[in-house]
């Protein structure tokens, strides 16, 4: 008889289910992402409902924002105190004023304008920025600490000399007005258009254009924290001399980070130009940066969330109290008697500043992570039990 070989099938273990980030349909189901659709078309809307008042105020709290990414890129996730945020926003408005004004007379002062069209002055401003972040990168590349926010506060003098002096370029004491900027033939002006019978003027074509702008910093600004710079960042931050040990070259990515900051700085400068159709000098002062240092400390040091909502809270609390000042306890209308609200607002958020200090380090994007999440169990890699009768 002959030799028979039995062959055995070599069974292949069942596909299991890895253990990790959760696939595309359960971060759809996330009660967070319902959240954002819902306030993502909620932003959209709102210009057809909102008056020119608070289209402003919500307009101004985007270039706050914008500027306060910039600026937590800049302290929260490098470590550099700066106290000169105030002189690129202003680089970024005067900026686009000149480059994208006409040469002519306004309010005793000949004014210069190369005349340029509105999309490329308002790039080359956001440029402009960065080149005077560029030229002072070398000192903050060398110097960390309150020395840098020394150097940086020496900012704001030079620039308020220049605002107020410098006549033929800003337009002294009363500024200068702030042409509209025309993108594809569309011009963010005055003129009326009519999109489902509500009238749109400069405010609410704006705001599209404040949302994009602001959509697309957040991203950029959130691709460099979370990848290879944020990470060199962030240990330049936490043990400077380790960085340098581990081969981060600290003074380059300081400069750099510097630079980066000075441009987000300049696109807010030009979105408020945009915003407020004119540019005075002493709105680009010391307490317009010590404001921007509070929205990162309020919001989140590091964070581009917490920048957003420390933005919005710093730069919406005026506006709010304005609004409301006759129904509001001991705020009146500013020369009344009573407390202004500007400096009610500013009372205010210097508590928050102490209470996140004290209370809560990560600023307010934090209290998301502290509340409770209702979570599936994950998947292990156990496999699925067979049924009875299932070939095996």
């Amino acid at each position: 008889m002959s030799d028979t070989t039995a062959t055995t099938k070599t069974a292949t273990p069942p596909a299991t289910k890895s253990v990790g980030a959760p696939s595309r349909t359960e971060r759809l189901r996330r009660p967070r992402t319902y959240a954002v659709l819902i306030g993502s078309l909620l932003l959209l809307v709102l210009p057809f409902y909102l008056d020119r008042f608070w289209l402003q105020a919500g307009l101004f709290a985007m270039a706050a924002a914008i500027g306060a990414i910039g600026l937590n890129m800049l302290t929260g996730a490098t470590g550099q105190l700066s106290m000169g945020h105030a002189f690129f926003l202003a680089v970024g408005a005067y900026g686009y004023c000149v480059l994208a004004g006409e040469s002519g007379t306004e309010n005793g002062h000949t004014l210069t304008g190369l005349g340029l069209p509105t999309w490329l002055a308002a790039i080359l401003a956001v440029l402009l920025a960065g080149a005077a972040g560029g030229a002072f990168s070398p000192i903050a590349g060398r110097l960390r600490g309150a020395y840098l926010g020394i150097a940086t506060l020496a900012l704001i003098f030079i620039g308020q000399h220049v605002l107020f002096n410098a006549g033929s370029l800003t337009g002294g004491y009363n500024g200068r007005s702030v042409p509209p900027l025309s993108l594809f033939g569309f011009t963010f002006d005055d003129t009326e258009l009519l999109v489902a019978a509500v009238p749109f003027g400069s405010s609410e074509k704006l705001w599209y254009l404040g949302l994009a702008a602001l959509l697309l910093s957040a991203l950029f600004a959130r691709g460099v924290l979370r990848g290879r710079p944020g990470r060199a960042m962030n240990a330049i931050r936490d043990h400077r001399i380790a960085a340098g040990v581990m081969g981060v070259p600290v003074a380059r990515y300081r400069a750099g980070v510097f630079v980066l900051s000075s441009m987000y700085a300049g696109l807010a400068g030009v979105l408020l130009a945009l915003v407020f159709q004119r540019t005075v000098p002493e709105y680009f002062g010391m307490i317009l940066s010590l404001e921007y240092l509070a929205m990162i400390v309020i919001g989140g040091l590091g964070s581009v969330a917490g920048a957003v909502v420390g933005a919005f809270f710093v730069s919406l609390l005026p506006q709010v109290l304005t609004h409301y000042s006759d129904s509001l306890p001991l705020v009146s209308a500013p020369g009344t008697g009573g407390l202004a609200p500007g400096e009610a607002s500013r009372y205010l958020y210097g508590a928050a500043v102490v209470a996140v200090v004290l209370f809560l380090p990560g600023g307010l994007a934090r209290l998301g992570l502290a509340l409770p999440r209702v979570t599936r169990p994950k998947r292990t890699g156990v496999t699925r039990p067979k049924k009875t009768g299932e070939k095996k």
